[in-house]
């Protein structure tokens, strides 16, 4: 098998944020204590029965997330040994909050072989974090930044456009002060309102919350300039980097190398012999004749109940070009190539030709590579969808 990236999810906060949807819930004290010993040990099963089965062994990025991993204490470390005990990772990240990340718990991540930390600083203006239910300040972000330099990891950051209440100026604060923090990678999100939030029920009652997209946009356009004068590249369309410091993780999830999810909501892309070979462990459903890839989310906390999709070669041909959209590189000749063996050369170039018309790609001459434009970013749904739609 050449599964190379995994990914972990745990599905504990101390308090649910404004905004999100994710699979989490908020406990604390003896809650979470015991809702997070039966967790782990069900994920400690899982990490091993995948480990015996050979499916880990050419893992080469480890990505913990969730909800927030470091409420789980000292048994975030065992779960990094654990994990390490079967495969030997470049890259392992763990998302962190800043009020969950303190001297000890760096320690431990450190001693246990993180090499990552993505910090989940969403802005360094006050008013803003307390208007998106976050647990710390500016203050505290800071520290938090500072505690992962010292401990030698690197530095991951993650921003937010569109909050209630921010303005150029505030955005502009937080991008300085963000860069004047050092991180090796910063992403920045655009703010979406998801149904059933918090923050939804009071957009309903304040609809001036509902994030302004032109705004959102200027954000975007400003964090750009700002991050490639500080000598970041945007390699993908929400994530920027120094030189070497792009996420191993974040390249496989959108270059379509199979990897694998473990723990409730987590999604894993397979070929279908590798699903073949981990079925007994992904639900045992089989997939019908010409599946080229398979979809699973797992959704449950033992990892009995599974949704399966299953994609045929036309389908992963378009997913792919869909994917490399994202990417600053775009679809390589190989890949386009690929996709007009498998969907045929004149609707692959009508796709792409409509993108390039339109201004949302472009065409490299010498590699033949197709990438998107900065334009293609900030329309992604008409981009990506053109490519999707060659799925038929």
């Amino acid at each position: 098998m050449s599964i190379e990236a995994l990914y972990i999810h745990i599905p504990f906060c101390h308090a649910k944020c404004a905004y999100c949807d994710f699979d989490s819930r908020a406990c604390r004290g003896a809650e979470l204590e015991r809702a997070a010993g039966a967790y782990v040990a069900l994920l400690a099963e899982r990490i091993d029965a995948f480990g015996a089965a050979g499916a880990l062994a050419a893992v080469s990025t480890v990505y913990i997330g969730g909800g927030t991993p470091t409420t789980l204490g000292t048994r975030l470390p065992e779960l990094v040994g654990r994990v390490r005990g079967w495969c030997d990772p470049v890259e392992l990240t763990v998302e962190a909050n800043p009020e969950s990340f303190d001297d000890a718990m760096a320690a431990f991540l450190a001693r246990a072989g993180v090499t990552r930390i993505s910090l989940g600083v969403q802005s360094f203006d006050d008013g803003e974090l307390a208007a998106i239910g976050r647990l710390h300040d500016a203050e505290g972000a800071n520290a938090a930044l500072a505690r992962a330099r010292a401990c030698g990891f690197d530095v991951s950051l993650d921003l937010m456009c569109g909050l209630p209440g921010q303005t150029a100026a505030s955005w502009e604060n937080t991008l300085e002060h963000a860069l004047a923090c050092a991180p090796d990678h910063i992403s920045v999100y655009p703010l979406t309102i998801e149904d059933g939030t918090p923050l939804a029920r009071r957009a309903e009652r304040e609809p001036a919350l509902e994030p302004d997209e032109d705004f959102q946009a200027a954000c975007m356009e400003r964090a750009r300039d700002l991050f490639a004068a500080a000598g970041f590249s945007r390699y993908e369309v929400a994530s920027y980097a120094l030189p070497g410091k792009a996420c191993r993780h974040n390249r496989a999830y959108w270059t379509g190398v199979s990897y694998l999810g473990v723990g409730r909501s987590a999604a894993s892309m397979l070929t279908a012999g590798e699903y073949r070979e981990l079925s007994g462990l992904l639900g045992g459903r089989e997939c019908a004749h010409g599946t080229e890839r398979v979809r699973v989310v797992q959704r449950d906390d033992a990892g009995r109940t599974f949704d399966i999709e299953c994609l045929d070669a036309r389908e992963a041909a378009a997913e792919d070009l869909m994917l490399a959209m994202r990417m600053a590189v775009g679809a390589p000749s190989a890949l386009i190539e690929r996709a007009r063996s498998v969907i045929g050369t004149a609707e692959v170039d009508r796709a792409i030709g409509t993108a390039l018309a339109e201004g949302l790609a472009r065409r490299d001459g010498a590699s033949g590579a197709v990438a998107p434009t900065e334009r293609g970013w900030l329309m992604g749904n008409e981009l990506y969808g053109l490519m999707w739609d060659l799925a038929g």
